[in-house]
């Protein structure tokens, strides 16, 4: 019997008969025919699963110009990229940060370069990680607000946050919830 080589890279590979017929445009009983020749066990079926959550991360991302990465895997309703792994729901932007810095992040996640939807992981920061980014830019602009406690007596240490362009706000004032409030 002579076997394509075609067919047989990619019998060497792996595939399943039917994923190398719809590939090839060729008859799948061949294929099963020349997987026989060569002495090759049949293709396990089914779904693959990946080797981790950063594996599933590389598969979904694609590069795009400056360095950014773009999220080409399923995306929410609310537009956030997310992948399921082992039963659990992952966003990109917590991946990417994992990725970066080696550790789970602290609150919110978000990319900070300006291009929407970036997922690189270079480019996303926790909420630690962008207050403090902020801040120091609030300074070195002048901005800097030596207050302890907001109107209405917020702890400024634990719920200062920072606008991109430097200018402070009180979180759960700004959100609406009282939390943090002191007595």
């Amino acid at each position: 019997m002579t076997i394509r080589t075609d067919v047989a890279d990619l019998l060497h590979q792996g595939m399943s008969d039917r994923a190398i017929s719809l590939r090839l445009h060729c008859d799948a009983k061949a294929v099963a025919r020349a997987r026989a020749a060569l002495g090759l066990p049949k293709a396990k079926s089914g779904y693959r699963a990946a080797a981790s959550v950063i594996d599933l991360f590389h598969d979904r991302t694609e590069s795009v110009d400056g360095g950014h990465l773009r999220w080409t895997g399923y995306t929410s309703k609310a537009g956030l990229g997310s992948v399921r792994y082992a039963g659990r729901q992952y966003t990109a932007f917590r991946i990417a940060f994992r990725i970066q810095h080696g550790r789970e992040p602290v609150g919110h996640c978000s990319s900070d370069c300006g291009m929407p939807g970036c997922v690189a992981p270079a480019h996303v920061e926790d909420d630690t990680a962008r207050t403090r980014n902020r801040a120091t830019y609030a300074a070195l602009i002048g901005v800097e607000s030596p207050a302890e406690a907001c109107g209405r007596g917020h702890a400024a240490a634990d719920h200062r946050r920072y606008r991109r362009d430097g200018r402070p706000y009180c979180l759960p004032c700004t959100t609406g919830t009282d939390s943090g409030r002191r007595t």
